[in-house]
Parts: structure tokens; C-alpha cells; sequence
């Protein structure tokens, strides 16, 4: 594999010195840019595109092209998991993803098989290898899974929820099915990441978009012991280098330092914590990643360039911030917007990183 001619996310993640703090976007490749439309009309519709290794490596690139991005993520979807386990998932034009066989007793759990990565997800190790192969050390790529408690929701009720009754309903009624089916995914994330590690990915990041819909005791039961299972189970060097993991739980602020202990490299925050509070609280133990409202992106580049002024002067010096969105960047923003925020971050940071 090249060698990395950028490798200050990495470094960053680290806690290790770097020139100017890093940034990349949570759903960088999407729909808000034109090239990506055309290439997902190509593939024909959403899950050919993910299942198509050369198609995945296009879009993966595409806002690489465009800005300064200090990192690729894979192209793919948290549910490959769950599709994989032969849930029938599709997609229902403005309804999002649906599964044709939710899971919804102990025995629909107990014959749910764990997939193996490498044969039944070939495809994602296939892109992995392609994006690597073309990045060609440019900037690292970022594996992902979604976690175990969020995988479940989806699975539980079927599709998207807005209140999560059914998964909720589960684990308060019937808590050892939960944990039997939050045990399989755990499992299965296990090997997916590792695999993804194997074929070329330099670090991983763990979606846990739904974790904050639990209450406390909820979250450490449900999602988060799991979340701590997997970052014992992974691959802690690949390649003659530390393979880091960032923990990102939606909504997750109130339980920072129970992340921060999870084993995790760093800690993804939405924009509802403030990034000062969070580096005073856990920010000598973990690096920080966030946190900037994706709404942001809407306004003039003068109120852009200021929001990230904001969040940099509350960090303030040294190394351990990775410059994000707090969620993924909105479908309709105008995709000058990104190069703005991006430039800003650079431009911006450099100050808070001088020798």
C-alpha cells in the first residue's frame, strides 16, 4: 500500500501533533452534489451503487475532487448487516430504508445467521480495496459500521421509527431477546470492521445515530456494553500502523465520560454539546470530532467561516480535534458551501497548532 502523503486525521486522533486541524464530513459523498446524482442514475438505483465496487470508488472520490477533505469515507450503508442476514431490505422512495421480514421474537432471533464479512460482504471488501487502491495514500479511508443498537432498531420496527415503540417495547418486556439479537450484531460488527481493516480501511467509525434515545441506565445496557465489546474485538494495528476508532452516538452529550471509557480513540459529538465543555470533561483521555450544526452550511460564508472560528477558539490549542459536521451535511446544500467550511477550518486552525 503508498505510502500516506496526508495523515494529520490519523495523527489528530492520536492526540499527536499536526499543522492544522483536520476536517471531513459525515455523508461527504451525496446527494447535495451533482456528480453523485448522475453516477447513482447510473448504478440505477441506491443499492446497486453500493454493491458496485468501481461505482463506490467514484463516489467516494467525488468530494475529494472537489475540497481539501483531510479523509474518504467508505461509500456504503449502515444496514448492510442486517441485509446480509437476509432481512429483505429495500428502499421506499421517500420513506427510506425498509426490511421485509423484521425481527421481532426469539425465534425469528435464534434463526438469524452471522454473516461472514468476507464472503457474505464481499462487495464492501472489494470497494475498500478499489477506493484504497485509488487514493493512493492521498488522504486515509475511514471504514464504518452502524452499531449494534442502532442495526436493531431497524430491524425491530422494520424500518425508520419516529418513536421506537416495538424496539422499545423489547427491551423492556422481553430484555434477554434484545440481548440476544444486540449479542449477534456485535459479532457480526466484530468481524465486518476487521474485514474492512484487513482489506485497506485506516480507521473505523461506529454510527450509534440512535443511541440517544435511550434513557441512561438504557444506553449503557443496550448500546453502549456493546459498543465496548466490539473495540476489544478489533484489529488494533494494520499496516505498521494504529488503527483508531471513533465512537459517534447522536444526542450522546449527557454520557461523555462513559463513552470516553469504552476503549475508543475518540469521542463524535453532535452540535449539541459544546466542544469546550467536552475537552474539559474528557478531552485528556480521547481526541474530540464535531461538531458544527450541518444547518450551518445554509447560511453566507461569512456566518460559515465564523461558526468555525467559534468552535475552534472553544477547543482552543493543541492536537485532538477532528473538524466534522455534527450529523451528516444536508441533501439540498449548495456544494460551494463545503469548500467554504472546509478552507475555513485550515485557514482558521493553524493558529491553535504552532510549535
Amino acid at each position: 500500500m503508498s505510502e500516506l502523503k496526508n495523515d494529520r486525521f490519523l495523527r489528530a486522533l492520536q492526540r499527536l501533533p499536526v499543522d492544522c486541524t483536520p476536517v471531513w464530513m459525515m455523508r461527504q459523498a451525496g446527494r447535495y452534489l451533482p456528480e453523485y446524482r448522475e453516477t447513482r442514475a447510473r448504478a440505477g438505483d441506491f443499492l446497486s451503487l453500493c454493491k458496485n465496487a468501481d461505482l463506490a470508488c467514484e463516489v467516494t472520490l467525488q468530494p475529494l475532487e472537489r475540497y481539501a477533505l483531510d479523509a474518504a469515507i467508505l461509500f456504503s450503508d449502515i444496514l448492510t448487516i442486517p441485509d446480509a442476514m437476509g432481512l429483505g431490505l429495500y428502499f421506499e422512495q421517500g420513506e427510506g430504508p425498509r426490511f421485509r421480514k423484521p425481527v421481532r421474537t426469539a425465534a425469528d432471533v435464534a434463526a438469524l445467521p452471522v454473516p461472514k464479512a468476507d464472503a457474505d460482504l464481499d462487495y464492501v471488501m472489494s470497494a475498500v480495496r478499489t477506493i484504497r487502491q485509488a487514493l493512493n495514500g492521498r488522504v486515509p479511508l475511514i471504514g464504518f459500521s452502524g452499531s449494534p443498537w442502532t442495526l436493531a432498531t431497524y430491524m425491530v420496527e422494520g424500518g425508520s421509527s419516529k418513536d421506537f415503540r416495538t424496539i422499545k417495547r423489547m427491551i423492556f418486556a422481553e430484555p434477554d431477546v434484545a440481548h440476544a439479537l444486540l449479542d449477534k450484531l456485535a459479532l457480526a460488527v466484530i468481524d465486518y470492521l476487521n474485514a474492512q481493516i484487513r482489506a485497506g480501511a485506516q480507521a473505523v467509525q461506529i454510527f450509534d445515530t440512535w443511541g440517544g434515545v435511550l434513557s441512561t441506565a438504557a444506553y449503557e445496557a443496550f448500546s453502549l456494553a456493546y459498543m465496548r465489546k466490539i473495540i476489544g474485538g478489533l484489529i488494533p494495528e494494520h499496516e505498521g500502523r494504529k488503527v483508531p476508532v471513533i465512537l459517534f452516538t447522536k444526542n450522546g452529550g449527557q454520557w461523555l465520560e462513559m463513552i470516553a471509557d469504552s476503549g475508543t480513540d475518540a469521542v463524535g459529538l453532535d452540535w449539541t454539546t459544546d466542544i469546550d465543555k467536552a475537552r474539559s470533561r474528557i478531552g485528556d483521555r480521547v481526541a474530540l470530532q464535531g461538531n458544527m450544526d450541518p444547518a450551518t452550511l445554509y447560511a453566507p460564508a461569512s456566518r460559515i467561516r465564523a461558526e468555525v472560528s467559534d468552535i475552534l477558539q472553544r477547543f482552543g490549542s493543541g492536537s485532538g480535534h477532528v473538524f466534522n459536521l455534527g450529523h451528516g451535511i444536508g441533501q439540498d446544500v449548495d456544494p460551494e458551501a463545503p469548500r467554504i467550511f472546509v478552507d475555513a477550518v485550515h485557514e482558521l486552525s493553524a493558529q491553535y497548532h504552532t510549535a
